[in-house]
């Protein structure tokens, strides 16, 4: 998937189909001249709904979709006949799409497993035929019931990939490249900040032919939750996962430092945040020699004071194993 076919936001306007009327129709036929009402019902409107569908990544495929109706519904006819019911319509989704209504900003679902099938907007009903209306004293009702209005919604579509572990660090922490090596996935790298525009996901296969999912976050930087930089836009992805994965650089001035500025963040932006399991990688640790790391490690075991860290080197392939080790047993735990 390139970057820019990865959506994750779109609004669109919805309706479905409104109900068909019922028929006033009298029966009349050779030989019977009174022969009462049978007039049929209309038929449904058609529904709108979304569907979840574990093949998609991406909202790319509505990117475009601004308005998605449903058929109205047929009205009765003669003989007691009803309509035939409106098409309904079927929008598909990547799992982890959340759908809120544009204008109350009320979360109306999310859909989580592939084949969920939720109404977004719901037909409107069949008005009755007159052949429901007949009785003792009112043999011969000339009036039958409307069809039921449409149902009208601007809604918006918004996803948060679900992937069991996200990775989180400032700009060039290395993220993209942990990503390329631990998995199949070729994210964008460069010797540049916010190389990463879009997250990306990547499965790492882990013994026994078992795996996870794990996902690249655009870079935060403080102030992210208010807005600053790119990644505020993309907080909402590590909603999903159940671990995070914190990648500092080991030539960062401070890592405490750097830690405690990435976790502020996602406390700011959601406090629930915090109850996930966190893990502390230290990365491009190819530069430190034996010495260095043994000291690095003195300073770590004081400020992490308990917290799991790790050393590691993407580019010479140091600790990704006892990485992966780690994280399927923080999964599995």
């Amino acid at each position: 998937m390139t970057e820019g076919n990865f959506v994750d936001y779109v609004k669109i306007y919805v309706s479905s189909g409104k109900g068909g009327k019922g028929s006033t129709h009298l029966h009349r036929e050779k030989f019977i001249e009174k022969g009462g009402p049978d007039g049929g019902d209309g038929g449904r409107g058609g529904h709108v709904y979304l569907i979840g569908n574990k093949s998609l990544w991406t909202l790319y495929h509505l990117k475009f979709a601004r308005h998605i109706k449903a058929t109205h519904g047929g009205d009765g006819g003669s003989a007691r006949s009803t309509g035939a019911d409106g098409e309904d319509k079927y929008i598909e989704v990547p799992l982890g799409t959340v759908v809120r209504d544009k204008e109350t900003n009320e979360i109306l679902f999310e859909i989580t497993e592939d084949g969920e099938k939720q109404i977004v907007a719901k037909g409107g009903k069949g008005g009755l035929g007159n052949w429901h209306f007949r009785s003792a004293t009112n043999q011969t009702p000339r009036y039958s019931q409307p069809g039921m209005p449409a149902e009208e919604r601007d809604i918006i579509l918004e996803l948060k990939v679900l992937a069991d572990v996200g990775l989180v660090g400032f700009p060039n922490a290395g993220k993209s490249t942990l990503l390329s090596v631990l998995t199949s996935a070729k994210p964008k790298i460069a010797d540049y900040p916010f190389t990463t525009l879009k997250p990306n996901l990547g499965i790492v296969a882990y013994r026994d032919f078992q795996s996870f999912v794990i996902a690249d976050i655009p870079g935060i930087i403080e102030g992210a939750a208010e807005g600053k930089g790119l990644g505020h836009y993309f907080l909402r992805h590590i909603e999903r996962n159940s671990t995070l994965l914190f990648l500092i650089p080991a030539d960062a001035e401070d890592i405490k430092k750097e830690y405690d500025i990435l976790l502020d963040e996602l406390r700011r932006y959601n406090p629930e945040m915090l109850d996930k399991d966190r893990l502390i990688v230290v990365s491009k640790c190819d530069m430190l020699d034996e010495e260095l790391k043994a000291e690095m490690k003195t300073a770590l075991d004081k400020e992490f004071k308990g917290m799991p860290y790790m050393f590691i080197s993407s580019v010479a392939q140091q600790g990704l194993t006892e990485l992966k080790d780690k994280l399927w047993q923080m999964l599995n735990n």
